[in-house]
């Protein structure tokens, strides 16, 4: 009997380098993404297990989790970069306020311009 291909390997795949390169928007798009590469990884992986005789890709999928394991510590860590920015560097009143040039005024003092 010839092997299948794991299910989702491919989308596994494509959501973690995804994740890992949509980091940059704010942390929450690649989180989300990572978080769902993860659920997918995990089911297919319990799959594996079940019938490891039929099929193929094993190696795939834990490539797929170890990136989507990467997107979701950059993630993250990109999160928490942002939260403290806007806490220490801006101010939160300043962010509720929505004073458009004090927040400008606040980035200029930190950026040294």
């Amino acid at each position: 009997m010839e092997q299948q291909k794991l299910p989702n390997v491919t989308l596994i795949i494509v959501l973690s380098i995804a994740s890992i390169v949509l980091c940059w928007c704010y942390g929450i798009l690649g989180l989300i993404l990572s978080i769902i590469a993860l659920i997918l990884a995990s089911l297919s992986s319990k799959a594996y297990k079940e019938s490891p005789e039929i099929y193929d890709g094993i190696g795939t999928l834990k490539t797929g989790k170890i990136l989507a394991i990467v997107g979701l510590i950059l993630n993250i860590l990109f999160l928490i970069f942002i939260i403290w920015f806007v806490m220490t560097v801006i101010g939160w009143d300043v962010v509720q306020s929505g004073d458009q040039e004090l927040m400008q005024e606040r980035m200029e003092e930190f950026f040294g311009q």
